[in-house]
Order: structure tokens, then sequence, then C-alpha cells
């Protein structure tokens, strides 16, 4: 008798705290919601040494070791960041020294130096016990030098002519041979029908989440507008990445209509490593950076953000540069990613600030010994961007930007994110009135537990250090909270007397 009356009193209080204040009622899914880490299969951790043919570590141009199951049994770690999705090189059979995957020999079988179909098939298995998603590079532009099409007379219609790659001719642009790589020649019927088979065969078989698509401006927009409905026949919520290098947000933009969900931002990431690679950068072009991907992009919440990765100088390498702290840098840069519209891709090794120069300097094997700092920054970071939507789903408006000191606040229903990056050498406090925030709440800081609150007049009052950031909550002030403490005493008090009358009433009958 009294556990359940215990159990009955305790029936309020659960109401009360049931949605905390500023909370956001959990919602299916979507993949703006992710966060990828993106891996180069050979470079990542050698789990298997039974296929290290041909290794050779000191070698940057040869195979390092890494393989499928080395994936499979760093799984964790990278979940522990926060990590909702993968991102894996190429996994197809290659030509020697093919370690990238990208000098593609036979499209159905796995590399022999990554490991089975069979292990492949339980790396995909084991990342979806983990509620994580897998995506695969999947390219359809050419060929390897030695691949068997190559030199067989029956498929000379399956490639373009070879020639010189002229980057302002549309033409040459989709049919020349890239870095003397075979062209195939997607206009061609049978072309198309075998790429779309073997994609459409790698999600039945191995039940893969999603293709992030190699070299898409040097292939035709209605090539991509049917591939894009024939892998989607397949596996509902597939989700398609596509690669179109250029600065020009236009002419990523061209292809918003060829059923490509989302796009690798290359002007957004020229412009954060600008902005983050040194201190007292503006960042005002930068948040402008949110207008132009409304205005250019389908959604701009399924672009593809990252600092870097395996075709570009690490981030690290222009902190070096600068003569600058990276692990400073990057929190800085990062904060910034994780708390803008689109979704967060991180190059393997950056939570340990690798360095790296041009390809394939870029592509160092990882290291697992390193200092987990940042490493532990991402992994708070990946904690607070799973559990606030407004991080994933919200508006962005800008609040304050001067001397490299930027604010701007995520809105989502009922719940409000302000993000502070002090990109600046200097202590910078700022003001926000109730106009930009609300009336007698404060603000939460999730990084550093930082806590604002408005004073009499609603003005905030936000100090950063140099070089930090702050992701906060807008939430009711804490403390004594009179109204709350009045109605939730009257429903105590109410609830007190229904247990009294229903005791009075349960005696009464027993003593009848």
């Amino acid at each position: 008798m009294k556990r359940r009356v215990l159990s009955l009193i305790l029936v309020p209080f659960l109401l009360f705290y049931a949605l905390p204040v500023g909370a956001v009622e959990k919602e299916e899914r979507k993949w703006q919601d992710e966060t990828i880490y993106f891996l180069m299969v050979d470079r990542f951790n050698n789990g298997d040494t039974s296929n290290d043919k041909e290794v050779d570590t000191k070698d940057p141009r040869a195979y390092q070791g890494g393989d499928f199951q080395g994936i499979i049994d760093r799984l964790d770690y990278i979940k522990e960041m926060g990590f909702t999705s993968i991102w894996l090189t190429p996994v197809f059979d290659n030509q020697p020294k093919g370690y990238h995957g990208y000098w593609i020999t036979d499209f159905y079988k796995t590399e022999e130096h990554f490991g089975s179909m069979k292990t492949f098939k339980k790396l995909v298995d084991e990342a979806h016990k983990r509620d994580m998603k897998v995506v695969l590079d999947f390219v359809v532009n050419h060929v390897g030098t030695e691949h068997p099409w190559v030199g067989d007379p029956a498929k000379e219609d399956w490639f373009h002519e070879k020639q010189t790659m002229n980057f302002l001719d549309k033409e040459s642009l989709q049919n020349a041979w890239l870095y003397d790589l075979p062209d195939l020649n997607t206009e061609n019927p049978e072309v198309r029908e075998y790429l779309f088979d073997a994609a459409k065969w790698w999600i039945e078989e191995t039940d893969v989440d999603g293709y992030r698509l190699d070299t898409v401006r040097h292939v035709p927009r209605e090539f991509w507008k049917e591939f894009s409905k024939e892998v989607k026949s397949v596996k509902d919520d597939f989700y398609l990445l596509g690669e179109v290098f250029d600065q020009d947000p236009g002419k990523i933009a061209e292809y918003n209509d060829t059923g490509i969900d989302g796009f690798v931002n290359f002007p957004q990431a020229e412009e954060l490593r600008s902005v983050f690679k040194k201190p007292d950068t503006s960042m005002n072009r930068l948040f402008n950076f949110s207008k132009y991907n409304e205005t250019y992009y389908e959604n701009p919440y399924l672009m593809g953000t990252f600092i870097d990765n395996h075709d570009m100088e690490r981030f690290t390498r222009l902190l070096v540069e600068e003569n600058v702290f990276p692990g400073t840098r990057w929190k800085l840069a990062l904060t910034y990613m994780y708390t803008t519209p689109g979704i967060p891709i991180v190059y393997y090794g950056s939570e340990i600030a690798i360095d790296g120069g041009e390809d394939p300097d870029n592509r160092r094997l990882m290291n697992f010994r390193a200092d987990k700092e940042l490493i532990d920054f991402i992994s708070t970071l990946g904690k607070v961007r799973n559990e606030y939507p407004a991080l994933t789903r919200g508006t962005i408006e800008p609040l304050y930007e001067k001397d490299g000191m930027g604010i701007f606040k995520r809105t989502y229903k009922d719940q409000t994110v302000v993000v502070a990056i002090n990109n600046s050498s200097k202590t910078q406090t700022v003001e926000l009135d109730a106009a930009d925030l609300a009336e007698n709440k404060e603000l939460k800081g999730l990084l550093t537990k930082d806590l604002v609150r408005s004073d009499e007049s609603g003005t905030y009052k936000l100090a950063l250090n140099r070089e930090e950031s702050e992701i906060y909550l807008l939430k009711d002030k804490s403390g004594l909270n009179i109204p709350y403490l009045a109605a939730l005493g009257t429903v105590y008090a109410l609830f007190l007397l229904f247990i009294y009358l229903v005791w009075k009433r349960g005696r009464k009958n027993r003593n009848s």
C-alpha cells in the first residue's frame, strides 16, 4: 500500500519534469541530423595482417595496410566521438597502387587489400548495430587504366576518345580523360545500364545507406537524373552526396534538379579555412554563406560541410604555416561547422590535428596514440549537436560580428541555441538585448558551463576569452521560480487531498 501511494505522489513531479524548458520532443531522424566521419580505408587502421600485400609504410603512394576489419575494430572509437555515419573511399577492386580506391578494375568485387565481401557486409552490419549509417564512395566517370574493358575492342564505344582536359569547355569537362583515366561514355545505354545495375547491386547486397558521388561535374546532368531515380528505387531515404569541385556556388547549383540530395560545400570550406587559420579575421563573409546556401541550394541542410578532405592540404598545414597552435584553431573551426546548417564531415585524423601537404601527404596513416584533447572536444560537440535539434534543423540568424567576434542563434520550435565564437586575440564582451533573445531568461553554456543571466533591462553580457567558443541554450532562469513552485504546490496539495479522500473512503468501506 505504501509503495502504491508513493508511486502516485511521484506522478505530478514526473508530469512537470517530463519535458525540460528548451527541450524539443524527439523526432524521426533525418539525414540533416547526421554527423559524418570520412575515412580512407587504406590509411585508417590495419585489423587483418593476412591481406597486407605490397604494403610499404615508407612509401606514401603504396598500400599502408588499412582494411575493413580495422574499421570494424574502431567503430566504437568513431561512435564515442558523436559521429552517426561513416563515409568510406571506394572499396571496389583496384589496379596495383590503387590504395585510394579510384582506379577501379571491377565494380562487383572488393579490393583484396581491404578484405572480402563477407567482411565488408560485416562492417555495414556492425555499423548498423551501433545505429550508424554507411556512405560509400561511388565512381561512374572513369575506371583504372588496367580495367579489362580498356583493351576490349567490343567495349571501344564504352569510352570517350582520349583528349586533354580543358576545364573551361563543357564538352571537354565531361568527355576528356581526367588525370589520364579512361573516361566512361555514360551516353552509351549499355554503360548506363551497367553502372545503374552495379550501384543498385551494392545497396541490395550490402545494405549501405548512401553514396558519395565522385566527379559529378565530369558526367552529364541527364545521367545523374536517371542514376538518382534508379538507386533511390532500391532503398527508402537513400542519400546522395555529390562532389562538384568548384568555388562558384552557382556552378554547384546547376545540379540541383538531378536528384542528388546535397553537395560537398567547397566554397564555404575555402572561406572557413581562410577565416580560422589565424586570429583577428572577420567572420562577416562566412556568416553570409548561410544566405548563399539558402539562395543557391535546394536544401542547404543536406549540404556536406567540411574543413579539409583527401584532395586538399590538411587544415593543420595551413595553421603550421601561420605559426599558430593547431588545437585552438581547430576548435573554433569545428564549433562553427557543427553549429551551422549542413551535415558536418570530419576527415579522419582531424581529431588529432594530423599535418599533411598535397596528395599523398594529406593521406597519412592514422595515429591512435596521439593527444586526446581535441578528441574530447569533438566528442562534446557531437553530443551537443545530437541533443539539440535547433543545431540541425533550426533557422540561423547572425546577431553580432566585429573584428573576429561573432555570435549567431539557431531556433527550432521553442528551442533557441546561441553560438559565440571569439576569433580574435583579445577577450571580448558583447551585450545582447531582449530583442535579440528574450526577457528574463538565461544562457546556459554547453561547452564550458558558462552561465549568463539577463539583467533587469533584459541585457545579456557575453564574455569570451581570446580564441574561445561557447554554445549556449536559452532557458528560464534557474533558482527559485515562484510561479512554477506555486503551481506545483497547488497540484501537489490537490493530489494529496485526492489521496486522503480515497484513503478515507476505503477505510469507511472496510468498517462497514
